[in-house]
């Protein structure tokens, strides 16, 4: 069901949600501690944007005409899983996730967001931070994915400001 490469890399989509206050979406996942942005894999022959859109309503319940896509990564961005979560019995073995990244802009309210239009929902709380934010926050090995998405993704997420400086912090994990 879920396309996996050549060299064990999962197709993937990332969304990454703005509002009107420049801060955007953590999702909380069910049963941890853990925060992250919606994302999820793509079939096999599903086009990004139909990937993303399928995500955005199973993970937190909005509709594209809730949002505006702002953009998406240039490429792929990958990232490998650590040895404790590579599933070796499964065939093809997943070794981690390339990912494409869609920036959106929320248009509806921010009521709209809720996590039980899909059976297994993936979260069970949100809130709303600064646009760095995410990369020092999500588990340790996607935050180079992170970083990079956010900041290709920055100019857009900015564009009459121009982009969002990174904070001190920064420098230091990129």
């Amino acid at each position: 069901m879920n396309d996996i490469d050549e060299h064990g890399f999962r197709a993937n989509v990332g969304i990454i949600l703005i509002n009107n206050f420049d801060q955007v979406l953590l999702g909380g996942r069910i049963g941890t501690k853990g925060w992250q942005f919606p994302q999820g894999g793509m079939h096999p022959c599903e086009r990004i944007e139909d990937a993303m859109y399928r995500e955005l309503k199973e993970e937190i319940g909005l509709e594209p005409r809730d949002v505006d896509l702002v953009g998406v990564t240039q490429d792929w961005l990958r990232y490998r899983l650590p040895k404790r979560y590579v599933r070796r019995n499964e065939k093809p073995v997943c070794i981690g996730q390339k990912q494409r990244w869609c920036l959106l802009r929320l248009l509806g309210k921010q009521e709209l967001i809720r996590f039980d239009a899909t059976n297994k929902p993936e979260f069970d709380r949100c809130r709303w931070v600064d646009y760095w934010t995410p990369a020092k926050e999500v588990i340790y090995f996607k935050r180079q994915v992170y970083m990079c998405a956010l900041k290709e993704l920055s100019p857009l997420a900015f564009p009459k400001n121009g982009p969002s400086l990174p904070p001190d912090w920064w420098s230091e994990h990129y």
